[in-house]
């Protein structure tokens, strides 16, 4: 198991897929919901390939917990819905088939960053329920999509001050781009290109959260879709 994990500054790190950049699927060989279908420039990553993968998160993710009875999943809405219902599902149905004597308990907190297609550097907390309830406790944070990763980060230092056992994150993807800080979560699904990704719960202006697939969107998309178009 070593070659499929890495340590880093007393941190563990389980191994992802890297999607390449020149990866991609004509949109016509999926079933794409119409209203969608002539604002896509392709398919990145199919339904099954992210269900599959997510499973295998679901096994890594509870064969790295020792001595915990509980684990308190935070699922970072509105983007993470899908991803974090998949993955609990997963760890639900691992549990009950490999005896494991653990119970899952999900919270949910919202953070916004996005403005269009552009991240504005500022992170808003909505509806944020009372977190002191985390402190003691063995804390999953589930994104859907990791960018520059300061929203996580801002998460993290948020997270801190109620003192929980452990924390850590899987998000289904982390963007490569050159505005990253740095940051890599403990568990994740792939990396993708620098472009904007909509689909399985991701969002352009509340758009494309029900597509299926995750995809890239074209430029008449994300003129389509604009705020106040």
């Amino acid at each position: 198991k070593q070659w499929y994990q890495r340590r880093v500054r007393g941190r563990i790190f389980y191994n992802f897929l890297q999607i390449p950049d020149t990866n991609s699927y004509d949109i016509k060989m999926f079933n794409i919901p119409v209203k969608y279908a002539n604002f896509l420039d392709y398919v990145l990553i199919p339904n099954g390939l992210i269900k599959d993968r997510t499973q295998k998160l679901a096994v890594d993710i509870l064969g790295s917990l020792e001595n915990c009875k509980q684990l308190v999943i935070l699922c970072v809405l509105k983007g993470g819905y899908k991803f974090c219902s998949e993955l609990v599902d997963s760890m639900e149905r691992h549990i009950c088939s490999c005896e494991i004597n653990m119970s899952i308990k999900v919270e949910f907190i919202r953070l916004k960053s996005y403005h269009n297609t552009e991240s504005t550097g500022d992170v808003e907390v909505i509806g944020l329920s009372d977190l002191s309830v985390l402190t003691g406790k063995h804390i999953l944070i589930v994104e859907d999509i990791i960018d520059t990763g300061k929203t996580m980060t801002y998460a993290l230092k948020l997270l801190e001050k109620f003192k929980p056992a452990k924390v850590q994150c899987a998000s289904l993807l982390l963007k490569r781009t050159p505005k990253s800080c740095g940051y890599i979560p403990e568990y994740l699904g792939f990396t993708v290109e620098n472009r904007f990704i909509v689909g399985y719960g991701i969002d352009y202006n509340e758009y494309f959260r029900d597509l299926p697939h995750i995809a890239v969107i074209n430029e008449a998309g994300i003129k389509h879709f604009e705020e106040g178009a």
